[in-house]
């Protein structure tokens, strides 16, 4: 999506006409350190008083240049210092722009309130200078910003003010990011032919007025309406259009939004290495010109790459990666669907969880639906102590992931009939220190690690890998033993029948206090008792 800042000529004095040209020709053909230069160099140039407001202009200018190279911060140093030279001389023309393209760096680096409040302000100095053109530009940004909190009456009602703003004024420069903004709203309507129409008006007249970086953005976006509709053929050639374009025009973000679409069709077509490669090239740009948003959905998409091939531990620090991401930006923005984002991100996250949990039962003959029933009694365990439902989702995630490390056991050891041997012990007594190195490079916005860890730990310190004893255990961990123990015996072994459910609480109930914690036992054997009654309690057989 985006946001306009004045790149008028304005009032030019005569000896720099030339300078200013040559500028704004280098920014047409996306050469923007050139265009900077021109404008530092008429900057150094400036001696006469009556050419202040023209230098706080150039100030404005130059940091247009770095934020279109990417650097925002220098882009706002610049746009501070034009704001100041303004503000001395009661200049409302050159305040407006100024907010105007400090509000811009701001949207860019997610703060969406702080990019409204500069809006407002604008718009308020634009209106006081009779500047209609500002004030029409200043309408499209504050439209972006309701677009992206899903806002859409609200962004409908700024784009169509600002559209009935440069019709009045015959301005046809800056219509074309205009119309592909409202094509973007009919994309999220789902009104296909619609957004279609919009994309089509808009890349006409960004090709009438020269308008490269309008043109890279309805490219884009066609390319993610082609996507939602499944017509990948077509979407390839929206992709290539698009990077034809923003690779002439050196448009960094525009790049990286490319090259995220190139991972989608990729991944769509089962191409799973061209995918990777895309994405990750679409990745370093996003950290490298700090945008955060395509960030996280580039890390999304990369995890449904790895999830697709079985790769679950890659898959699982790309989705923490993302919900890194998106929960920052929740936490700091108004979005109206990143609530939906961090929602879906967990769906996924849990399907790769189960997904590897199945994985390490595939090994082991005996653990068939172990993870599974061992994540629902943890979970109804964790309910009747008080965890809160997010904390119990990661409670099962923990759960499935409890014998991850049992995955380098062999086989063998973990299929033998017989007794093991000290050697064979010891080596399947390692694996909760395996499964820890395992998952020590993914940071789980809940960590589940301590399960892993401590869940053969007993409550009188006689447990393993560190003879934890009582409430030094972690509570996640004394829960998963609770339900890991039950499932044990309630699933029919080599060597033994399963037991019935009341008997699995009888035989426990011996070791309460010294390998369960006695209260959360007692607690687990009410709750099983009530679902036993209820015939609502499922157990391995």
């Amino acid at each position: 999506m985006s946001q306009k800042a004045d790149t008028s000529n304005g009032a030019i004095p005569l000896e720099f006409e030339e300078l200013i040209e040559e500028a704004r020709s280098a920014e047409r053909a996306g050469q923007f350190a050139l265009a900077r230069q021109r404008y530092e160099r008429a900057l150094r140039q400036v001696r006469r008083p009556e050419h202040v407001q023209f230098a706080a202009s150039l100030l404005r200018w130059i940091g247009s240049a770095y934020r279109d190279e990417g650097d925002g911060e220098a882009a706002l140093d610049c746009y501070e210092a034009s704001l100041a030279i303004a503000e001395v001389n009661a200049d409302r023309h050159n305040m407006a722009h100024a907010f105007n393209c400090m509000g811009i760096v701001q949207w860019q680096w997610g703060y969406l309130d702080s990019a409204d409040e500069l809006y407002e302000r604008a718009r308020a100095l634009a209106q006081e200078a009779k500047d209609l053109r500002l004030v029409a530009m200043v309408q499209q940004n504050m439209g972006v910003i309701a677009n992206i909190r899903g806002d859409l009456v609200r962004a409908l009602r700024h784009y169509r003010d600002s559209l009935d703003g440069y019709r009045q004024l015959g301005d046809h420069q800056y219509m074309g990011q205009l119309l592909n903004n409202l094509g973007m709203i009919h994309t999220d309507l789902k009104q296909w032919d619609a957004a279609e129409g919009m994309f089509a008006e808009a890349a006409s007249v960004a090709e009438q007025v020269s308008d490269l970086g309008a043109r890279v953005m309805v490219e884009v976006n066609r390319t993610e309406l082609c996507l939602l509709q499944k017509d990948y053929a077509r979407a390839r050639e929206c992709c290539d259009a698009a990077f034809e374009l923003a690779s002439r025009l050196d448009h960094r973000l525009g790049l990286g939004e490319v090259y995220k679409n190139y991972g989608i069709i990729y991944r769509e077509m089962g191409k799973y290495n061209l995918a990777e490669t895309h994405l990750k090239t679409a990745s370093e740009i996003a950290e490298r010109y700090t945008s955060p948003l395509l960030a996280g959905e580039v890390q999304r998409e990369l995890a449904q790459v790895y999830r697709v091939q079985d790769r679950n531990r890659e898959a699982l620090q790309a989705l923490n990666y993302a919900h890194r991401v998106f929960n920052d930006l929740r936490a700091k923005l108004d979005l109206a669907d990143i609530d939906q984002r961090i929602h879906e991100l967990e769906d996924i996250f849990f399907e790769v969880v189960r997904k590897w949990g199945e994985s390490i039962e595939s090994k082991d003959r005996y653990t068939a639906g172990h993870c599974q029933r061992v994540a629902d009694y943890s979970s109804l365990l964790a309910r009747a102590v008080g965890f809160d439902e997010q904390t119990i989702t990661w409670l099962r995630m923990g759960a499935f992931l409890h014998d991850v490390g049992k995955t380098v056991v062999p086989a063998d050891i973990l299929n033998k009939e017989g007794k093991l041997t000290r050697d064979e012990w010891e080596i399947m007594r390692r694996h909760t220190l395996m499964g820890v190195e395992l998952l020590s490079a993914i940071e789980f916005p809940w960590d589940v690690r301590p399960m892993v860890r401590s869940h053969h730990e007993h409550w009188d310190g006689s447990g393993y890998p560190e003879s934890l004893k009582g409430r030094s255990i972690p509570l996640s961990a004394r829960i998963l033993c609770v339900a890991d123990v039950f499932d044990a015996l309630t699933t029919t072994r080599s060597y033994r029948r399963a037991y019935a459910p009341d008997e699995a609480l009888d035989i426990m109930e011996r070791d309460a206090g010294t390998i369960f914690d006695p209260e959360l036992f007692a607690v687990f054997r009410r709750v099983v008792a009530e679902k036993i009654e209820a015939g609502a309690l499922a157990v391995g057989g």
